[in-house]
């Protein structure tokens, strides 16, 4: 089987500075560590050929470019075909002089300005939305990373600029609960995320749920949020990422959290084994979408 996974990180603070690591994320975590963080198949003993879309992780910002050079220069030993660069879209010209360094890098599919820590219509300023005009203009796709809150901000991008390929990380981070204490989908955020989805330039990665339960998630608890994102996208607009390594940590019993490299794969079977139950295609949801979305050669 063949996969690509949407949403992968890749740092090394021995490299480049990452002000909000902590705790067991504060680590490499490169080809080696996805090498043993892989996935397997429906069956006992079958392999997937896993390839990815690297995202940026939010290294210092003067270091964007660096990240990407490193990221490109390891691609064949991680599998990376695409890489969503981080970039400030709200800089005027420094974002064109950014995105034109950007452009002559290898394997740039699109970029991140992460909004999720911005003010509330941060994405509908004048210098924002010229700076994702841009990104549109290069045929690159734009990552919305955003707090369920802010999905209506998505959304107002994505009307004032039908040509921009908007993706929406993590299903735009609704509150799930945990495992043991599993909460249902907001009324709010159902709403917001369908009329995001009412855009047909947008896409929903499949992501990201794990980290938002705080590491202590069980398959039951998400189907509810996953069968939201189809019924509002459509399964032909939706894609799986593992968000690893930022998915992989497990919450103890003294509320600790840990690193577990079979996160990756539980995640990977769960998303895989609800696309199956509901009869979506499910090649297209581990692979198809995502090269389409990103524009994959």
């Amino acid at each position: 089987m063949h996969a690509i996974d949407s949403h992968l990180h890749l740092w090394d603070p021995g490299l480049l500075d990452y002000a909000w690591l902590d705790g067991p994320l504060r680590a490499r975590f490169a080809a080696e560590e996805l090498t043993d963080a892989g996935v397997g198949g429906a069956s006992p003993g079958e392999a997937v050929f896993v390839q990815a879309v690297f995202v940026q992780a939010e290294c210092a910002e003067e270091q964007f470019l660096d990240e990407a050079r490193w990221v490109a220069a390891g691609a064949a030993r991680t599998g990376v075909r695409g890489i969503v660069a981080g970039a400030r879209l709200d800089r005027g010209p420094q974002t064109s002089d950014h995105l034109a360094a950007l452009d002559a890098l290898p394997l740039i599919v699109g970029v991140r300005h992460l909004l999720q820590g911005e003010p509330d219509g941060h994405a509908a300023t004048p210098a924002f939305v010229e700076g994702a005009a841009r990104v549109a203009a290069r045929g690159w796709a734009f990552d919305a990373c955003v707090r369920a809150h802010q999905l209506p901000d998505v959304a107002a991008l994505a009307a004032e600029l039908p040509e921009l390929r908007i993706v929406l990380d993590h299903l735009g981070k609704p509150a799930i609960g945990t495992a043991a204490a599993p909460a249902a989908p907001e009324a709010r955020w159902v709403r917001d995320l369908r009329a995001l989805a009412a855009h047909p330039n947008t896409f929903c990665k499949l992501s990201g749920l794990p980290a938002e339960a705080g590491g202590a998630w069980d398959a039951d608890q998400v189907v509810p949020f996953l069968d939201a994102a189809a019924d509002a996208f459509g399964p032909d607009r939706l894609m799986w990422g593992s968000d690893w390594p930022v998915s992989a940590l497990v919450a103890g019993p003294d509320d600790d959290v840990a690193y577990r490299r079979g996160e990756r794969d539980a995640w990977f079977r769960t998303v895989a084994d609800w696309a199956d139950r509901r009869g979506h295609d499910v090649e297209a949801l581990m692979h198809g979408t995502a090269a389409l979305a990103y524009r994959l050669s």
